[in-house]
């Protein structure tokens, strides 16, 4: 039922993956599915954001994130499931979204920041965007 299942994780907030991925990780071996783990970075594309950057911080932040993901996929998925890690950039519920759709995914396994208050209505939620544009089945797992 569920062969490609898709984790975005904030790489600047991993602790609050642990949840979602424990449950992908126990999905896709029930199921004998694969993982896509992604990580959306900001987008810096547009020429007026980027003239305030040096020319290669994108490429250095770039580095930096695929590498922390892959040390976090290291220690968190078995080393038996197929797992592919994946970086997009832009605004993060759209890219996830049209992520999902690229590689076909019948699950995203998304956490929850459980942000409250101002935080929450400022910042909105990322997790609810994606249940909301998302074609295929979304579980939102909060964190332990």
């Amino acid at each position: 039922m569920f062969n490609k299942i898709l984790v975005p994780l904030d790489i600047e907030e991993l602790g609050f993956a642990d949840s979602a991925m424990e449950v992908a990780c126990d999905l896709a071996r029930q199921q004998r599915g694969a993982l896509d783990v992604l990580t959306v970075l900001p987008g810096y594309g547009s020429p007026m954001v980027a003239s305030f950057f040096p020319s290669d911080a994108m490429a250095k932040a770039k580095a930096q994130a695929k590498t922390e993901l892959a040390d976090y996929v290291k220690r968190k998925v078995p080393a038996d499931m197929a797992v592919t890690v994946s970086m997009e950039e832009g605004r993060h519920y759209e890219e996830i979204v049209r992520h999902a759709r690229k590689i076909n995914a019948d699950l995203i396994v998304i956490s929850s920041h459980n942000r409250e208050g101002l935080d929450g209505v400022l910042m909105g939620s990322c997790a609810q965007k994606v249940v909301e544009h998302a074609r295929c089945s979304v579980m939102v797992v909060r964190p332990s």
